[in-house]
């Protein structure tokens, strides 16, 4: 089951409001914390984050999770040799946002 940034928002699903905004500094700050394990990877010049997501989580449209625990802010421009940190468990990415 993917899960999108706009899932936990009030008028979407009638729960707890969390702005994408919020759900990234929580996934930031949980990865710089050592809160949540990751992997590191070097962002090549073919590669974009969508396709990494696929491969880590089975889902491209996770891709947003990546940009937020590496901290970018846009993920339709990153350049090559920027430094992912890949959230190893998206259950637990998942269970931090809700």
């Amino acid at each position: 089951m993917a899960i999108g940034r706009y899932a936990y928002t009030a008028r979407l699903r009638g729960r707890t409001q969390i702005a994408t905004s919020q759900a990234s500094s929580r996934i930031y700050e949980a990865v710089m914390s050592g809160r949540l394990a990751f992997t590191s990877s070097v962002l090549k010049g073919d590669q974009r984050l969508d396709h990494i997501a696929g491969a880590a989580y089975g889902s491209s449209t996770m891709w947003w999770v990546i940009a937020a625990a590496s901290g970018i802010g846009w993920g339709l421009q990153v350049p090559p040799g920027t430094i992912l940190r890949i959230p190893k468990n998206i259950g637990e990415v998942i269970q931090l946002i809700r």
